[in-house]
């Protein structure tokens, strides 16, 4: 799938600026291709540059909790789970405990270490794969899982909100609430449905259970708040939990009487390999990417749409979200860009504004009935 997208990127990309030429006299295409191609690589390698810090210090940081046995603790916590949505995966597995905290930090809002987390889990599964060529099951039920997951205090897009003029910037709090559980929640129906998981044990619904009073309850009591509290509180609970866990794990592997230091450093050793690992993959993406937008035919399928939308007399604004949306499922940096593009161009506070907020922080278009 993944080879049939890119080349449809690049195919469509070169097709669209020589129709252009031809037919509307416009060669300006050409040269915003080729442009492309020197810019954009150089604007993934900066990317992958900066990732590799964060890789480095946060896989650092996981390898002291799973030495000083926080990370053990946390994978049991969630294994009855865990056994029954991916069974191929043996019990305290290191895939499970970076599968957890890659749930910890998303639901934190925390994507710059969760992404780290994220790369690490996928390559753990990838050793328990029997066809390295074809993803397994727990890592595509991961993936849903990782894309989706609940985002309970998504703290940067409050804070570009602000920066961008919103009168209120906490206003797309709820709606990301409720999207993104409802994006986990259908996203692991549908895997289910094809992997044939048993959602109805017993085990499983007391967990979704439990996730579902969390969220029903933290709407109740955020929706209860003014603006300026709920953004300190959030932010607040959130930079706590974060800290709590990093010192949780330093002051467990202390009190082991490990090296600390020794640890941390091994860790992001790992997190340095994985970096540059993921370069290339990275590249083709982006640069693929960004040829369809460069040579215009990602604005022309957004005017058809929008065409097609207007004559089933069907509210098109959130057309203009588009990019964002698309983008999404590609690079998380490029959808962030591309949502602050929109707040920029339409207002904060537009309809497209607030969409592409609940879409970066959700992924999915369930938010457009809010702001409908």
């Amino acid at each position: 799938m993944l080879n049939f997208i890119w080349l449809f990127f690049f195919l469509t990309a070169f097709v669209t600026a020589f129709y252009k030429w031809c037919w509307l006299g416009d060669d300006s295409g050409f040269a915003a291709l080729v442009n492309t191609l020197f810019t954009v690589p150089k604007t993934a390698f900066e990317i992958s540059l900066g990732l590799s810090g964060i890789l480095a210090f946060w896989l650092g940081i996981m390898n002291i909790g799973q030495h000083s046995g926080f990370i053990q603790l946390l994978t049991r916590s969630l294994a009855p789970l865990f056994s029954r949505l991916m069974p191929e995966v043996p019990k305290d597995h290191p895939a499970l405990g970076a599968i957890s905290m890659n749930i910890a930090a998303n639901m934190l809002g925390l994507d710059n270490a969760a992404t780290p987390m994220g790369i690490k889990a996928m390559q753990e599964l990838q050793s328990l794969n029997q066809q390295p060529d074809t993803a397994s099951n727990p890592q595509i039920l991961f993936l849903v899982i990782n894309t989706s997951s609940v985002t309970l205090f998504p703290i940067s897009i409050f804070t570009y909100r602000a920066q961008l003029g919103a009168a209120n910037p906490t206003d797309v709090f709820i709606p990301i609430l409720l999207a993104t559980y409802m994006s986990t929640l259908v996203g692991l129906l549908a895997v289910a449905w094809v992997q044939k998981i048993n959602l109805l044990d017993k085990v499983v619904m007391a967990y979704l259970g439990a996730i579902t009073l969390a969220v029903g309850g933290l709407v109740a009591y955020f929706a209860g708040l003014d603006q300026a509290t709920m953004l300190k509180q959030s932010a607040l609970l959130s930079h706590i939990s974060l800290l709590t866990i990093v010192s949780a794990f330093l002051i467990a592997a202390a009190y082991k009487k490990l090296n600390v230091y020794e640890l941390f450093i091994n860790g992001a050793k790992q997190g340095f390999d994985t970096a540059i690992h993921i370069i290339p993959y990275l590249i083709a993406i982006l640069v693929a990417f960004g040829m369809f937008r460069a040579s215009g035919a990602l604005e022309l399928i957004m005017q058809a749409v929008r065409i097609l939308i207007t004559s089933l007399q069907i509210d098109n604004r959130f057309v203009d979200a588009l990019p964002t949306a698309l983008i999404k499922p590609f690079s998380g940096s490029g959808a962030r860009a591309m949502m602050i593009d929109t707040m920029q161009s339409m207002g904060a506070d537009s309809f497209a504004g607030r969409l592409t907020a609940v879409i970066q922080g959700s992924t999915i278009f369930i938010s457009y009935w809010f702001f409908g």
